[in-house]
């Protein structure tokens, strides 16, 4: 998997392809919160939850019907009320995206049993056939060792740069869109 780190910053790199100046800052938080959700399926560890069973990591919890429940979910409970500069559909899509993001780097690690995108229907693992980022160790002292720097310089090349380059590009885009005063 990757580091919880790097899934919030690339559902923040999404966000921006979504930003409207007045959006609540909350909404960006909750993105990034939702693309981490799917790892709570470690937890499943300690209750004897095999690693590649349904609920087991990288299983239901990573796939695309978990997005879009997920998504809905949030959207419909956290958001009630409009917000601005953001219809209903568009705001399901960023956390939509943001959640399905989640699945998509893990396929694209060096290690584990792959991701379950199309659970419940099909439980086949899956990895992308390209895997540059380094699989972050699970669990919060594993990580900070020698092999948890390597993750992070992995991750900073394949998700924090481009994650950075979206912003750069949503904000240069919308610079040069705006009307001149």
């Amino acid at each position: 998997m990757a580091s919880v780190f790097s899934h919030a910053v690339a559902a923040l790199g999404i966000g921006a392809c979504f930003y409207r100046p007045r959006t609540p800052k909350r909404v960006w938080v909750i993105g990034a919160l939702c693309a981490v959700i799917p790892d709570l399926d470690v937890i499943g560890f300690g209750f004897g939850v095999h690693y590649g069973d349904f609920w087991g990591h990288r299983g239901f919890t990573h796939s695309l019907l978990f997005a879009a429940l997920l998504a809905s979910v949030v959207a419909l409970l956290a958001f009630r009320q409009a917000v601005p500069g953001f219809s209903g559909f568009s705001l399901w899509t960023y956390f939509f995206l943001a959640i399905a993001s989640h699945g998509l780097l893990d396929a694209m690690t060096d290690g584990g049993l792959g991701v379950a995108f199309f659970s419940p229907c099909n439980n086949t693992r899956y990895f992308l056939p390209w895997r540059p980022i380094r699989v972050s160790p699970i669990g919060v002292s594993r990580f900070f060792t020698h092999r948890g720097l390597e993750v992070v310089k992995s991750e900073l090349f394949w998700i924090w740069l481009p994650a950075a380059l979206l912003v750069a590009s949503g904000w240069l885009i919308r610079r040069r869109s705006a009307p001149s005063a």
